[in-house]
């Protein structure tokens, strides 16, 4: 296994490319869109999912390529990373998050440090955010436990396909909602919005791993 240091240096590169193509695709395709918000969304869903597949190929095999707070914290609990390990991959993925928008913002020429105005709030959004994150992670269990070649495909359509059918446009990762705060873009959600976003990420994460320990046990329960 590779280094503690790292590992964590892949979740924080991986998670920066995952934030430079979530901010970035937003930017290009409200831009590039003409005001129609459904081509718009579609041009920041297709890179995101694609993103997602190559980053997973690329660090899955370090670091696990978590790129998700939520994950780490949910491997943690089954067991299948050390709790030790979980603080350094936060702080990483978060921080990675952050510089992952900044570079974003570069690259088009806007203020690197931004404040996001969009309010993202109510009942359907936080639903919308525990139900996202809840098929994220029967998702990664799932197919780690069966099929994990499948992994990196799986998780790229899942959330291309979940970008459409919740009404948050699934973030469904605390390092991802932490980060879009501090952009005023397309992609962006209001810092006031930002708690109630993680409370129901990692409600829907315990509740995926509850679901998870009966339908596939980990190793560790198995023993």
């Amino acid at each position: 296994m590779a280094s503690l240091g790292s590992r964590a240096f892949c979740e924080a590169l991986g998670t920066a490319f995952l934030l430079a193509a979530v901010v970035g695709s937003g930017i290009m395709a409200q831009r590039l869109s003409g005001g129609n918000v459904a081509l718009a969304l579609l041009g920041n869903t297709l890179p995101t999912g694609a993103m997602l597949v190559v980053l997973i190929l690329i660090f899955g095999p370090l670091s696990g390529a978590h790129l998700n707070p939520a994950v780490s914290v949910a491997l943690a609990i089954r067991q299948e990373l050390r709790w030790s390990d979980v603080g350094a991959y936060v702080v990483a993925q978060v921080v990675g998050g952050l510089v992952g928008v900044w570079a974003a913002h570069i690259m088009f020429d806007l203020p690197w440090w931004q404040v996001s105005a969009t309010a993202r709030t109510g009942t359907g959004q936080w639903f919308a955010e525990f139900i996202a994150t809840f098929g994220l992670l029967l998702t990664i269990v799932g197919c780690a436990a069966r099929n994990p070649v499948a992994v990196p495909f799986a998780v790229g359509l899942y959330i291309t396909s979940a970008y459409w059918f919740t009404a948050s446009t699934s973030f469904a990762n605390p390092a991802v909602t932490i980060a879009r705060s501090v952009s005023d873009t397309f992609a962006g959600i209001a810092p006031s919005s930002t708690p109630a976003f993680l409370v129901a990420q990692f409600v829907g994460m315990l509740a995926a791993i509850g679901l998870s320990r009966w339908l596939w046990p980990s190793k560790a329960q198995s023993h």
